[in-house]
């Protein structure tokens, strides 16, 4: 009878562990496909041999005892032998594709989204929301287990309660084990006998529900929050996922954003830009005096520090920045053209000559091309 331990390099009182770390390092070595020297094949199934028997305890106990593993017919070796193993010392265990044993009967819920429309002013200082949310949750009557109150599950008839479907196949090996997924209980080992009549076995309902919902100062269309274990509550009661809230900042009939930025444009009379004035501005922050210099060009811009938005990350605000625009009278009496007829005249612009400059592409025209560098 072949020394097994020896044959894989071990000690007597080896784990399981250091058993199968010696036969991966092993099988990698000698395999056939890898190992083309005479003889490979033969020390190829000597070292599978060694691992069939010594990872199974009651084989390995016979071994010890000193009796024939196989009780005498040797060629029944492979029985026990998976091809998955094959597979784990060349690839790993993921590589032995399902999984080995029965699954859990609960899975993680899916992730869900919604989107919230706020307005300008909730973006600049942040606001609470209540949230209706259609989402799946945990049976109340089955608790989550898919299982009628008083009852409970049975063993699956096909796979055994292993979860997995073997088969046996001849290959230059022996005979080699391959494993699938039983498709009657979907790897879980058992069955739901009597499906709970509300979630008909699923363990789980879809409900509606309300939240609260921070919304943090700063955000802009676009911006996702995350609410962790808020989603869909998964199969057989297992953990939910995350609700994930999308904003949308609805448009201000005043303002626009860019960045942390908020501007307006202040149309001024023609006597307001030349003379200079004081204009009341409707802030986030309330009503605020607006200074107007005298000599105010059209697209000239004032700037109020720390009145935009919120920083979503960090500290302080962006600004208020102001574009004026004059207003040109189009309608005279002929008082008013005399006084500006007199005015020009000291100014000496009774016949002005013009200077010729590209046409005006409006606020965000100028605001596009400096951004640009054009």
């Amino acid at each position: 009878m072949n020394n097994y331990y020896q044959d894989l390099g071990v000690a007597r009182d080896a784990t399981t562990e250091d058993i199968k770390r010696a036969y991966h390092r092993l099988a990698r070595k000698m395999h056939p496909d890898v190992n083309t020297h005479d003889g490979a094949e033969e020390e190829f199934k000597k070292v599978s041999q060694a691992y069939d028997v010594l990872s199974d305890p009651e084989k390995r106990r016979a071994f010890d005892a000193g009796a024939d593993p196989y009780g005498g017919a040797n060629a029944n070796f492979g029985q026990g032998f998976s091809f998955s193993d094959v597979m784990d010392a060349f690839f790993g265990q993921a590589a032995s594709g399902a999984g080995r044993g029965p699954r859990s009967r609960q899975r993680r819920g899916q992730d869900a989204l919604i989107q919230i429309e706020i307005d300008l002013a909730q973006a600049v200082f942040g606001a609470e929301r209540e949230l209706s949310v259609d989402t799946a949750v945990v049976c109340t009557i089955c608790k989550g287990s898919g299982s009628q109150p008083g009852t409970s599950t049975r063993r699956c008839d096909v796979c055994g309660g292993r979860g997995e479907i073997h088969q046996v196949q001849r290959s230059f090996l022996g005979q080699v084990m391959t494993s699938r997924t039983c498709s009657a209980c979907q790897g879980v080992g058992t069955v739901i006998a009597n499906p709970c009549f509300e979630c008909s076995g699923e363990g789980r309902v879809r409900t509606r529900r309300n939240l609260k919902l921070r919304v943090p100062a700063g955000v802009d269309t676009g911006t996702r929050i995350q609410l962790p274990g808020e989603g869909e509550v998964g199969s057989g009661g297992g953990p939910a996922g995350d609700l994930y809230v999308e904003v949308v900042v609805t448009p201000h009939e005043t303002y626009q954003r860019r960045g942390d930025d908020l501007h307006c444009s202040a149309e001024l009379p023609m006597t307001a830009a030349a003379l200079g004035a004081t204009i009341k501005l409707d802030t986030f922050d309330g009503m605020i005096d607006l200074e107007i210099k005298p000599g105010t060009q059209p697209g000239d811009i004032m700037t109020l520090k720390g009145k935009g938005v919120t920083h979503l990350r960090g500290t302080g605000r962006g600004d208020i920045l102001v574009h004026a625009g004059v207003q040109t009278p189009t309608k005279l009496t002929p008082e008013q053209e005399e006084i500006l007829g007199q005015l020009a005249a000291l100014r000496g612009e009774e016949r002005p000559v013009g200077r010729l400059s590209p046409a005006s592409q409006g606020l965000f025209g100028k605001l596009r091309d400096a951004f640009l560098g054009k």
